[in-house]
């Protein structure tokens, strides 16, 4: 009787994976982005419009990058055109954090 619902509880556990990577993406964004990105994805904060981010929010914005894109950001950081750090890489993330964090960027488009 134990074993059937030991298998079915193993069974769960890589959809329960995959639920959790992406349920860390709001977090990933609060620890890693929403100081200057804002909660919300746009710009909106004090270093944000220092540094005049776009609104992630605005569909325009988002047709400007590809997920490549967020994904080089994330990865390698951004530079102006100066060579002057915009945002410096965010370290330490998985391939599934960095998956998670993009699908949550387009997620903030309305």
């Amino acid at each position: 009787m134990k074993t059937p619902l030991l298998l079915a509880i193993v069974a769960l556990l890589p959809g329960s994976a995959a639920l959790s990577a992406a349920a860390d993406a709001p977090a990933l964004w609060a620890h890693h982005c929403a100081k200057c990105h804002g909660p919300e994805g746009k710009g909106d904060t004090n270093m944000g419009k220092k540094l005049k981010i776009r609104d992630y929010t605005d569909p325009a914005v988002q047709a400007q990058f590809t997920d490549e894109d967020v994904v080089q950001a994330i990865n390698d950081g951004v530079k102006d055109e100066n060579g002057k750090t915009r945002m410096k890489a965010i370290e330490g993330l998985s391939p599934e954090d960095t998956t998670a964090l993009v699908r949550y960027v387009r997620g903030l488009k309305k």
